[in-house]
């Protein structure tokens, strides 16, 4: 059996990303009212993720995958659409618990840019229209890269 190990000596940068998820509520499976954590509710997000809480906020990537209510976890990823890191991703896992002020994700990896990244991510609730639908989240993402 044949191995192949690469060794470098690469720099690791940490980059700190302030960001907004904008997240609109387009369908949603029944549930019921009964759960006050919203147990086996599943989502697919495609979330924008903006530098500020406006609309006209510029538009620096995507928010992309499954969310679930989970007795254990729920995962995340971004896709940056913009500026140096245009084209990578970062994939988070962890709770993300809307019933908390601030939540913390770990940063699991990513592509591109985030090749082999490792990190965490907090996130607060910035503003929620319950009857739009729309949840705007705060993100600090605190990544480490080559």
């Amino acid at each position: 059996m044949a191995m192949n190990f690469v060794f470098t000596n690469s720099k690791l940068n940490r980059s700190t990303l302030p960001m907004l998820g904008r997240n609109n509520l387009v369908a949603s499976a029944p549930t019921t009212s009964q759960s006050a954590t919203s147990f086996g509710t599943g989502f697919v997000i495609y979330d924008m993720l903006k530098l500020g809480p406006d609309v006209g906020s510029k538009l620096v990537g995507r928010a992309q995958g499954l969310t679930s209510s989970a007795s254990q976890s729920e995962s995340a990823l971004f896709v940056f659409t913009e500026g140096k890191f245009n084209g990578s991703t970062l994939s988070m896992f962890g709770r993300n618990s809307l019933a908390l002020e601030v939540r913390e994700m770990a940063i699991i990896g990513g592509t591109g840019a985030f090749r082999l990244s490792r990190g965490y991510v907090q996130t607060k609730t910035h503003s929620i229209d319950r009857t739009s639908g729309l949840l705007v989240s705060e993100y600090d993402v605190y990544v480490l890269h080559y």
